[in-house]
C-alpha cells in the first residue's frame, strides 16, 4: 500500500481487474486513489438584493445606464482636451498638459464603460448556476435550434431587448468611446494636410549638410574613422521653431564608416556612400523605434525594441527579426569644403513597411 506524502491518501497500485477495465488508460493512471470525494454540486443559491428589493433593483438599472452616460462624456472630453490643449509648439508644459487632460477622459471612458458592464452582469441580469456540459461536436438541426436557444435566454435573462435605456446607453458608449484615438492618430499630422505626403518626405534634399545630433555641428568626411558611428540631424533642424520633433523623427540618421573592401553595395548604389562612409535611416521598418546601437566588429545595427537586426556591410538588409525590409539610405556625397552632404531625399518611405505601400 502506497501512501501520497501530500496528503496522506492511501494509494493501491491497480490490480488486474482494473487493468482489464482500464486498459486503454494512460500510464499515467496506475496508482487509483481510493478515497475519492463525491462531487458536492453547488451550494444553496443565496439571492441578491436586487432580486428581492425592487428598488434595489432600479437603482442598479440607473447606477448601470449612468456609468455608461460617464463614458461618452470621458470620450467626448478626452476629445475636446486634445483640441484645447494642443502640442504644436513642441513646449513640454504643452505636451504634460496634453497627455494628461487627454489620459483622464480616455480612462474615464473606459473605466466607466467597463465598471457598467460588470455592474450589469452582477446586479441587474438575471443570477443562475448551471453546468456546461461538454459533448460532441455537431451541427444538426437541434443543435442548432439549442445555439438559438441559448441567445434567446440571454436576451431575456439580460434584459437586452427589454431594457432599452441600459442597451442604448451602451450602445452609444462603445460608438463614441474610439473617437479619442481617431482623433489623436489624426492629429499626429496638421490637420489641413494628408499625413502619407508628409511621411514620405523629409527635411533631406541636395546640398543639406550632415550635422550632428544633437548639437547642429556640420560633419567632415576627415572627422569619420573607420568603426565609428554618428547620429545625424539634416542641417537647420536645430533652428526650427515648429514641427522639430517630427522632421526629426523621420530625418534622424545613423552614420558608419566601414573598410571600403567590406561593403557590398548594389551597382545603383555604388555613388550613395564615400570611401566606406554609409547614411542609413534611424528609423526601424518595423514599427518605428529607433535603431541606435552599432556593433563595429560585425557591421551590425541593432533596434532594442523587438530585436530586428541589419547588415551595414550588406545594404543594410533585415538578418534577424520581425521587420520586414531594409532601412532606407540616405545617398551622400562630399562638398568642396569637405562636409558631407545628402545626394537627395531618401528615395523610398522611412519607418515602418505600412508606409512603403502608399
Amino acid at each position: 500500500m502506497a501512501q501520497d506524502d501530500n496528503s496522506g491518501a492511501e494509494l493501491a497500485a491497480a490490480d488486474s481487474s482494473h487493468a482489464a477495465h482500464e486498459s486503454d488508460a494512460s500510464p499515467g493512471t496506475a496508482l487509483i486513489v481510493q478515497d475519492a470525494f463525491e462531487n458536492p454540486g453547488f451550494p444553496a443559491h443565496r439571492p441578491r438584493v436586487t432580486d428581492e428589493n425592487p428598488q434595489r433593483e432600479k437603482r442598479a438599472q440607473r447606477t448601470v445606464y449612468t456609468l455608461f452616460y460617464l463614458s461618452i462624456v470621458g470620450s467626448l472630453w478626452a476629445v475636446a482636451a486634445y483640441m484645447l490643449f494642443p502640442m504644436e509648439s513642441n513646449n513640454a508644459g504643452d505636451v504634460r498638459l496634453n497627455n494628461l487632460f487627454f489620459g483622464l477622459g480616455a480612462a474615464l471612458a473606459l473605466l466607466a464603460l467597463g465598471i457598467g458592464i460588470v455592474h450589469w452582469g452582477k446586479s441587474v441580469m438575471q443570477d443562475v448556476e448551471l453546468v456546461d456540459e461538454r459533448h460532441a461536436i455537431g451541427g444538426t438541426p437541434e443543435t442548432q435550434a439549442a445555439a438559438v436557444k441559448v441567445f434567446t435566454d440571454a436576451d431575456r435573462e439580460s434584459g437586452f431587448t427589454r431594457r432599452s435605456v441600459i442597451r442604448n446607453s451602451l450602445i452609444a458608449a462603445i460608438v463614441v468611446f474610439p473617437l479619442p484615438a481617431v482623433v489623436a492618430f489624426r492629429g499626429l499630422a496638421p490637420q489641413d494636410q494628408l499625413p502619407v505626403p508628409l511621411l514620405s518626405h523629409t527635411m533631406w534634399s541636395k546640398g543639406t549638410r550632415l550635422t550632428l545630433d544633437p548639437s547642429g555641428a556640420p560633419i567632415k568626411a576627415a572627422d569619420v574613422t573607420i568603426g565609428s558611428a554618428f547620429h545625424v540631424i539634416p542641417e537647420g533642424l536645430t533652428d526650427l521653431e515648429h514641427g522639430k520633433l517630427d522632421e526629426k523623427a523621420k530625418a534622424a540618421v545613423l552614420l558608419m564608416r566601414l573598410e571600403p573592401g567590406d561593403l557590398n553595395e548594389l551597382p545603383e548604389r555604388k555613388d550613395w556612400s564615400y570611401d566606406g562612409i554609409v547614411a542609413y535611416s534611424k528609423i526601424c521598418t518595423h514599427v518605428g523605434c529607433p535603431v541606435a546601437l552599432y556593433e563595429q566588429h560585425t557591421h551590425h545595427l541593432l533596434c532594442p525594441c523587438h530585436q530586428s537586426q541589419f547588415d551595414v556591410s550588406n545594404h543594410c538588409e533585415v538578418i534577424f527579426g520581425p521587420a520586414k525590409r531594409p532601412l532606407p539610405q540616405l545617398p551622400i556625397a562630399v562638398d568642396d569644403e569637405g562636409y558631407l552632404i545628402a545626394q537627395s531625399d531618401f528615395t523610398e518611405p522611412v519607418g515602418p513597411s505600412f508606409w512603403e505601400r502608399h
